[in-house]
């Protein structure tokens, strides 16, 4: 089985283009049906995984999803990270700043969201935005934009060092034609309608200003301590594969280990014993 967190990670200080990656690599499977068992083991051991993290209490995640229209960040949320604990795990969405974000830097809404030690945080958009959307539909002066790339890489570099972070930062990769496809499905099928947006068109419209601007993040802010990967999506299967498989990875590196107890055993189990002799001696006189 290929190693995808070697394989599609963008390597610190890589000059990369996106027409050399192909958004329908599919590893050595050649379907849903054949990478099945292997993404369902992925899933049970990222719940294994979580539940080890969140009793250990040293270790957090932060995952960052990113990419155009229709990549499938969503469906990641729904498909990979369905067995883990709501009690050590959440979603944030970033969407468009409210007045009161805007009135701060713009890291300020983030910070809070980032994950406490013995939990995930997957970030469903991000603090990327604003190197994103802000650049290519021209919500701050270049001047302002071009220095975010050094703020996201000290902000990330802080949490890795301060409270022990990982963090895995995911570009969904689809072609043109395959976002229009999905497009097509949303508009067929009632249980995907109440995704469809005005914006979804005009987008396109800036597809090539868009692809630029993650060639720029790519770039500027895959680092050792917060590095990128570059996952083919065309294929969701493929996608949910090579995700799950960097990420069970990422956290069996982490060493984890349960606590030790904090109470005494032995009495513990004089306790138990003696509770369950009880149990039985008032069962026997109820009879």
């Amino acid at each position: 089985m290929p190693n995808y967190r070697k394989k599609l990670v963008v390597k610190a200080g890589s000059r990369i283009r996106l027409k050399r990656f192909d958004p329908d690599y599919h590893g050595e499977h050649e379907s849903h049906k054949s990478a099945l068992p292997e993404i369902e083991k992925n899933r049970q051991k990222l719940d294994e995984l979580q539940y080890l993290m969140y009793a250990e209490h040293k270790h957090s995640l932060l995952v960052v999803l990113q990419g155009l229209d229709a990549g499938g960040k969503d469906g990641i949320v729904r498909h990979v990270f369905t067995g883990m604990n709501p009690a050590g795990c959440v979603s944030i969405g970033f969407k468009q700043p409210t007045p009161k974000e805007l009135a701060h830097d713009f890291l300020w809404r983030v910070h809070p969201h980032v994950p406490a030690k013995g939990s995930v945080a997957i970030f469903n958009r991000s603090h990327y935005e604003d190197v994103l959307v802000a650049r290519v539909h021209d919500l701050s002066p270049e001047k302002i934009w071009s220095k975010r790339y050094d703020e996201i890489n000290d902000f990330e570099k802080l949490i890795t060092v301060q409270n022990n972070t990982t963090i895995l930062k995911f570009f969904l990769h689809i072609s043109k034609e395959e976002q229009l496809a999905r497009f097509e499905k949303r508009l067929d099928d009632p249980a995907r309608q109440w995704k469809i947006s005005e914006s979804d068109y005009k987008e396109r419209d800036y597809w090539d200003d868009y692809i630029k601007a993650f060639e720029d993040v790519l770039n500027k802010t895959s680092t050792e301590h917060a590095p990128w990967f570059i996952i083919p999506s065309n294929h969701k299967w493929f996608r949910d594969l090579a995700i799950s498989q960097i990420i069970v990875r990422a956290m069996e590196e982490m060493d984890m280990e349960f606590p030790k107890p904090t109470v005494n055993l032995a009495e513990i189990r004089r306790k138990y014993h003696q509770a369950a002799e009880e149990e039985k001696a008032d069962k026997s006189k109820k009879r």
